[in-house]
């Protein structure tokens, strides 16, 4: 049986698609890095949508400054968004955009790096006891 969607997981699911054609082919700011929507998740009542970003830095930009300037540039460019949306989203009310930077790719990576960390010791600490 497959699984159903609510209307608000639709809702999101298009919205990501679209967004992430827009933010690459219409916001021509060159601070902005790039940036990949990660998720969108929108209220049951449509009045916001919080759209989760993670950020490459381009360039000699640091990580949190290409995070901090592309969250500038994509709030700032919230309305503009958020009006192209609602030519490609028939809806009766189109939600207000929040950007958020995605943690949790972060945390995954260093999740990663401490599971790395630690199989490299036991093997070091197995391969020192075998001599």
């Amino acid at each position: 049986m497959a699984r159903e969607f609510s209307r608000t997981q639709r809702i999101a699911d298009q919205m990501q698609r679209d967004l992430a054609q827009l933010i690459q082919l219409e916001v021509k700011d060159p601070r902005i890095g790039m940036v990949t929507i990660s998720y969108v998740k929108v209220a049951k009542d449509l009045g916001f949508a919080d759209v989760y970003i993670t950020v490459f830095p381009l360039g000699e930009q640091t990580q949190e400054d290409a995070i901090k300037c592309s969250l500038e540039v994509l709030r700032n460019a919230a309305g503009f968004l958020r009006h192209e949306l609602s030519h490609k989203i028939q809806l009766r009310v189109m939600p207000q955009l929040r950007f958020h930077f995605d943690k949790s790719v972060e945390r995954g990576r260093h999740i990663h790096s401490l599971i790395e960390k630690a199989s490299r010791e036991i093997r070091e600490k197995n391969d020192s006891e075998e001599d």
